[in-house]
């Protein structure tokens, strides 16, 4: 059974912007976004507990996932931000770490998903009922002794959908056993971070964009230098 993750610093060491409507955190990885079945502490909770109120969930990233997510500080916020998710108007970028490099450097995958066993998103090739459309694009930016970086960019946001589609495809995500790689990683992490987010400001509508640096572990401090 893998070892419970240890979060990095203090909450406010995750902080990449803040102000009276949004809180944007560098979330580690191992920590959930909000309350689930699985006992021990979660962002909301522990933003709610620095901010000193409530904070409004808006997206998601996966428990094993690091990277940037964005909290409402009002309800307001939470509702403008959530159309603009709905619009496809935030644009997501993510870092995957892969043992097997695709076949093209850079490509578009479009793959048809939806909720299998075991809280596992099922794959096909072609529509069906029951199906949800799931778009990326992919980039290979470089390689270590071992493993491959890709820059992924969504189209759509659907469960598991980058570990999904990119086992698919025969290049699981490091630290993925749930979707075909051969080995957990200790901690029961996966190698995905969620690089950037940008978006409107829900009062200014002013665009911003905000980068969360890479987690300081050694298989992604190996890649900082090519990024």
């Amino acid at each position: 059974m893998p070892s419970p993750p240890r979060f990095p610093g203090r909450i406010s060491d995750w902080i990449l912007y803040k102000d009276k409507q949004l809180l944007v955190f560098n979330k580690p990885a191992g920590l959930s976004v909000a309350p689930d079945r699985t006992p021990g502490p979660n962002l909301l909770g522990l933003g709610a507990a620095y901010a000193r109120h409530d904070l409004y969930l808006i997206h998601r990233l996966d428990r094993p996932v690091s990277g940037a997510i964005v909290y409402g500080k009002k309800p307001s916020a939470q509702t403008a931000l959530t159309e603009q998710f709905k619009a496809g108007t935030v644009e997501k970028t993510y870092l995957a770490v892969v043992a097997t490099r695709p076949e093209a450097g850079s490509g578009t995958l479009t793959h048809y998903l939806s909720d299998g066993k075991g809280n596992k998103t099922t794959v096909s090739e072609t529509p069906a009922e029951g199906t949800r459309e799931a778009r990326l694009d992919y980039t290979y930016l470089a390689s270590s002794d071992r493993y491959h970086l890709l820059e992924i960019k969504l189209h759509t946001g659907r469960k598991h959908q980058i570990r999904a589609q990119l086992a698919a495809i025969g290049s699981p995500i490091r630290g993925d056993e749930k979707y075909g790689f051969k080995r957990a990683n200790e901690d029961g992490t996966v190698d995905l971070h969620a690089r950037s987010i940008a978006f409107n400001h829900p009062t200014s509508d002013k665009r911003q964009e905000h980068l969360a640096p890479l987690p300081e572990t050694p298989i992604w401090q190996a890649f900082r230098a090519h990024l």
